[in-house]
């Protein structure tokens, strides 16, 4: 493992958590609760994002394995990332109004935020060789929670609004990525400029590379699987402190509190599990903790009382960080290394297509069942069929080895 690489790779993980949680944690209500926007309106944001990744992503992160270049575009996301949920805050602040605006702007916010995954993920194989990728992934999973728990702590003394947390988010967002941003160095250097010829080229080639993508490709399975059982967990941590709100009625200082116990837990998870990973296989890992998730995320929708609810979160954390950890490791590991970028966009398309299914399926709930909080315990059970499925793709599909996929080239 090159340590200092490690280092930078890490810290952008535990920089981006800042924007992140203090998003999920503060905006969401902001747009929920004090905007009126409703619930389906607020999870169609991410799934109108996901459809944006899915037309862009793939032709992106082909052009950066075939070009290099991954860190420049990781660059330019994470300023896109900045810039748009900047003017999504500020928009809330002087335009309170314009919901829809502010809306807008979160959802090209998620879009960059997404993006930036796409070129960090594939990174990994500058980082560590595929004996430790899963500790590496954990580790990055493990900065990843501690950043989310520090973006609560350091933004807990403005909670009393529920904007201002996000202004200092963004700040120390940009602060924490500025080291991976200026002094990691990518191997594979951009060799050509992205054109529109490049892109027009790449876009005529998309079906026939996906069809034969999925078609041969050993990550196949995984990646089903993921998009399934993923969207549990995305769908959850979206709605996570609309939930609290509506169902437990606690004040946003608890909700911090509770969040900081369950993202600490996450973040030693992902070390547990990273170094299990390495040692008896990322795929069992990952089946023994989708088995966990499938135990647990029921009795997570049916506490009645805060304290059970609050007892239950904090166990779930642990298999929170240890999902991610464990699948991308996986994944570094079986993806063709000519296309690691490329199978690694699919990686965070499945990841954030979990945001249209699941969200628009909770949504869909509580639009029906209406804003009570038994509609928000079924919304939250319902998740665990996507687990089940999942992990029954994990269980039943087998693929064997093949030979170089010979994707076409830009």
């Amino acid at each position: 493992m090159d340590r200092k690489r490690l280092l930078l790779w890490c810290s952008y993980d535990f920089a981006n958590s800042f924007v992140f949680i203090n998003f999920l944690l503060y905006f969401s209500q902001w747009l929920v609760i004090d905007g009126g926007l409703s619930d389906f309106w607020y999870n169609a944001t991410f799934a109108i994002a996901t459809l944006m990744l899915l037309c862009s992503a793939p032709i992106l992160a082909a052009f950066t394995d075939k070009y290099g270049g991954r860190k420049y575009f990781l660059n330019l996301s994470t300023l896109g990332t900045a810039l748009f949920y900047g003017a999504a805050v500020v928009t809330a602040y002087f335009w309170t109004s314009h919901i829809i605006l502010a809306t807008i702007f979160f959802l090209l916010g998620q879009y960059f935020y997404q993006l930036c995954f796409v070129f960090y993920n594939p990174l990994i194989e500058e980082v560590a060789d595929e004996k430790h990728r899963a500790r590496v992934s954990g580790l990055g999973e493990f900065s990843n929670g501690l950043g989310q728990v520090l973006g609560i702590i350091s933004t807990i003394w403005l909670s009393s609004s529920r904007l201002a947390p996000l202004v200092l988010a963004i700040i120390l967002f940009v602060l924490f990525a500025s080291p991976m941003m200026i002094w990691f160095r990518d191997t594979k250097v951009r060799t050509a400029k992205l054109t529109v010829s490049k892109l027009t080229t790449e876009g005529k080639l998309f079906a026939r590379k996906i069809i034969l993508f999925f078609s041969v490709s050993l990550a196949t399975p995984i990646l089903l699987a993921f998009f399934f059982f993923n969207d549990a967990l995305i769908t959850i941590s979206s709605n996570y402190s609309i939930y609290m709100q509506r169902v437990f009625d606690v004040p946003d200082t608890t909700k911090s509190i509770i969040l900081i116990l369950v993202l600490s837990m996450s973040a030693i998870g992902a070390i547990i599990f990273g170094w299990i990973g390495d040692k008896i296989g990322n795929l069992k890992t990952l089946k023994i903790i989708l088995f966990g998730w499938i135990i647990l995320l029921p009795l997570l929708a049916l506490s009645q009382t805060f304290i059970q609810f609050a007892i239950c979160s904090v166990i779930v954390g642990m298999f929170i960080g240890s999902v991610c950890t464990v699948t991308r490791a996986h994944l570094s590991n079986v993806l063709d290394k000519d296309n690691l970028g490329y199978g690694f966009s699919f990686y965070s398309l499945m990841e954030r297509f979990a945001t249209f299914v699941g969200p628009l399926s909770w949504g869909g709930i509580i639009f029906v069942l209406g804003t009570g909080p038994n509609s928000y315990r079924i919304a939250a059970a319902s998740m665990t069929v996507f687990i089940v499925i999942g992990l029954i793709v994990l269980l039943k599909w087998k693929r064997e080895s093949v030979p170089s996929m010979n994707l076409p080239c830009i």
